[in-house]
């Protein structure tokens, strides 16, 4: 017969998924609303005025405010209903407003189309034109990276009935307010609901300062915390804890689907839970044999399951004491210490199965392409190493607003890590965080890295979280310390409201760059937000229109050489050669594509170069977008040279005029750009 202890975790666990569904669509809400009544008017652009930043602020502080009240009616029990709704709509208008109302005048998300936006610009442009799981760039391979975020953003686009360019900038930020509010809903299974709030609105601050440019990457930071609690809350209890191993392997399947070094951190951290929790196993165990054999009686530490999805974290939080052991435990207890660690090392296992299986949902076609004989991969993908990826981030060290928080965080982590789940998970986050960067250190011994500069979010998401609760628990003990003073509570909590707010509306400073650049960049309408002169992307318009109508083909049937990459992000053609190895498929083969474009432009004469296109050993160019430069038709490439930083270098190749004279070429010129068409 089923007992009710055993009946509440699973109905628990459904009632979080329905409140995280429910949390989702008001986000949804909330955001499309938001960004809807931006864009209907005519704002001056982020770089030239302070209106939006001043508008922004305004809907930051209604978004604390929100938050606040919500925070209010918690723990005076009242509303519970309309807290929880309150707080939803809090972190969601908080996001939309923070991201939204700074590129409320472009059509771009930050950054425009420059730099690793491009490429990612250029993904969710080809996602949008079909639900096929293709690469990027390169016709006939599937992707290798990570399609989640992008197939989901492309189909969005196409039931909107908008462009991939287009359709980026709404997608990204309300993605990322569903994000925020279902990790807030995660949170309040996981601790009490007004530490839920606080923590929840912490992460997802830090968060958009540091993480949202990469906006696929961002989704997962704002969980990244929670779930490592979770994660602690299933390996490290005795029995049950299957609810929250699911949840872990979920989170981390999801992560695979949408940023591989998310997963690999993630995953590396759960990995590092399992092995501490099995070693805490085996040594508990021989101390009930030790206990046992003394004939003191049958009794155990307790073991608190704060942060397990089956239980919240009550105020009195401890993880020492004592309770009696269950029927049985003194013949358990005569068993072999090391059939302990069966458990967490059986509940690994479970999460790493069910995060494989969703895996294959994006990964199958590249394995398949892997395992059909395709050439070996080359990629250079993990080829860079910044000032920041080359020594440890403290940010509790800094003077400012982030470190305070963070230094708190770490005090936090530190006075509580015997006696906190919480503070254990988060800080073996923590720890795992600096222990990849060393190992990517050290991986630049065998001449690659491990990409730690790109962990900085997620640092400062954990030690945000730990910040909140070290700031809670001793504004608490200041309280008891000084005999409980009346005035003492509302002052912490105005303090904690002021650096709320004071962070908050430094974020569009901290993206001023990113911001700058959605305004500067041509979109794909051929305007700038700015209203300055618009680059030569303006022809793009025009190119696309002559080369569908000189080929006769759709766009995704057509293939173009081209060093403008920015044209493949906005129309969806397939590119010959990826502009830079790091973001291009390891199966295309770059370096010997770069070798063969390098023999085209040598050879001596135009049937030549229609022979050799008609050897290539890859689909042949359909066109090429070539710069004029007097007697010579221009491809500025790039190859990798790492590891030197920048570790791009940057060259050029010159095709002669003379060599597009043969009837198969059509050749059209658009301002500074030269479209050559061939006929086959």
């Amino acid at each position: 017969m089923t007992t009710n202890d055993e009946v509440r975790p699973g109905r628990r666990m459904w009632v979080g998924v329905a409140e995280g569904a429910a949390a989702a669509l008001v986000a949804l809400v909330v955001a499309a609303v938001g960004l809807f009544a931006f864009s209907a008017v005519q704002w001056p652009a982020f770089n030239s005025s302070n209106v939006t930043r001043a508008l922004t602020t305004v809907g930051q502080v209604f978004s604390v405010a929100l938050l606040v009240v919500s925070v209010l009616l918690i723990r005076r029990r009242k509303l519970p209903v309309v807290a929880k709704l309150l707080s939803w709509i809090g972190i969601s208008s908080f996001v939309t407003v923070t991201l939204g109302m700074p590129l409320a005048a472009t059509k771009l998300y930050l950054f425009g189309v420059s730099v690793d936006q491009e490429f990612r610009t250029e993904y969710l442009t080809r996602l949008t034109d079909s639900a096929a799981l293709r690469d990027m760039t390169y016709v006939d391979l599937p992707p290798f990276y990570p399609a989640g975020w992008f197939w989901i953003g492309g189909r969005v686009g196409n039931v909107l009935g908008m462009d991939g360019w287009e359709v980026f900038k709404p997608y990204a930020i309300g993605l990322l307010a569903i994000a925020a509010v279902v990790a807030l809903v995660l949170w309040m299974q996981l601790v009490r609901a007004d530490m839920a709030v606080g923590a929840a609105a912490a992460v997802t601050a830090m968060t958009l300062a540091y993480a949202s440019p990469e906006a696929y990457g961002a989704v997962l930071v704002v969980f990244i915390p929670p779930v490592l609690v979770l994660a602690w809350g299933a390996l490290h209890r005795r029995s049950g804890g299957w609810g929250a191993a699911l949840g872990t392997g979920i989170f981390l399947g999801v992560a695979a689907c949408f940023y591989t070094l998310y997963l690999a951190i993630a995953a590396f951290t759960v990995v590092i839970m399992a092995v501490v929790a099995a070693g805490l196993a085996v040594s508990a165990r021989r101390a009930d044999a030790r206990r046992a054999a003394r004939g003191v009686g049958a009794r155990a530490h307790a073991r608190p399951v704060e942060g397990s999805a089956e239980t919240s974290i009550s105020d009195a939080e401890t993880s020492a004491g004592t309770a009696q052991m269950p029927a049985g435990s003194v013949g358990a207890a005569s068993r072999p210490a090391w059939r302990a660690a069966v458990m967490p090392l059986t509940k690994l296992a479970a999460i790493g199965g069910i995060a494989i299986v969703l895996a294959l949902a994006v990964w199958t076609p590249y394995l398949l392409k892997m395992l059909s004989g395709a050439k070996l991969p080359s990629g250079s993908a993990f080829h860079y190493l910044p000032e920041s990826g080359a020594q440890l981030a403290f940010p509790m060290l800094e003077f400012s607003l982030r470190g305070a928080l963070c230094v708190i965080g770490v005090l936090w982590l530190v006075v509580r890590a015997g006696s906190s789940r919480r503070a254990q998970a988060l800080g073996i986050g923590v720890v795992s965080v600096y222990l990849w960067t060393l190992l990517s250190m050290l991986a630049t011994a065998a001449g690659t890295t491990l990409l730690s500069f790109r962990l900085e979010p997620v640092l400062l998401a954990l030690l945000a979280a730990a910040g909140v609760f070290g700031f809670a628990e001793g504004a608490r003990a200041v309280y008891q310390a000084l005999n409980e003073p009346a005035p003492l509570p509302t002052a912490a909590a105005v303090i904690a409201v002021l650096g709320a707010m004071a962070f908050a509306q430094t974020i569009p400073t901290v993206l001023t760059h990113e911001i700058d650049t959605a305004y500067t960049d041509t979109d794909g309408n051929g305007e700038r937000a700015d209203q300055r002169k618009p680059s030569a992307v303006s022809h793009y318009r025009a190119i696309d229109e002559a080369l569908r109508a000189q080929t006769g083909r759709p766009r995704d049937e057509s293939v173009v050489l081209t060093a403008d990459t920015t044209f493949l992000a906005y129309y969806p053609y397939f590119g010959f050669q990826a502009l830079t190895s790091h973001y291009a498929n390891p199966l295309s083969d770059f370096k010997a594509r770069a070798a063969t474009i390098s023999d085209w432009s040598e050879l001596p004469t135009s049937a030549a170069l229609v022979e050799a296109l008609a050897k290539s050993p890859w689909r042949a160019p359909d066109a090429f977008l070539f710069r004029n430069d007097g007697d010579n038709y221009t491809l500025r490439l790039a190859e990798d040279v790492y590891p030197n930083d920048p570790n791009v270098k940057r060259y050029t190749v010159a095709f002669p005029k003379s060599l597009f004279t043969d009837p198969a070429f059509t050749r059209t010129e658009f301002g500074p750009f030269t479209l050559i068409t061939v006929r086959r």
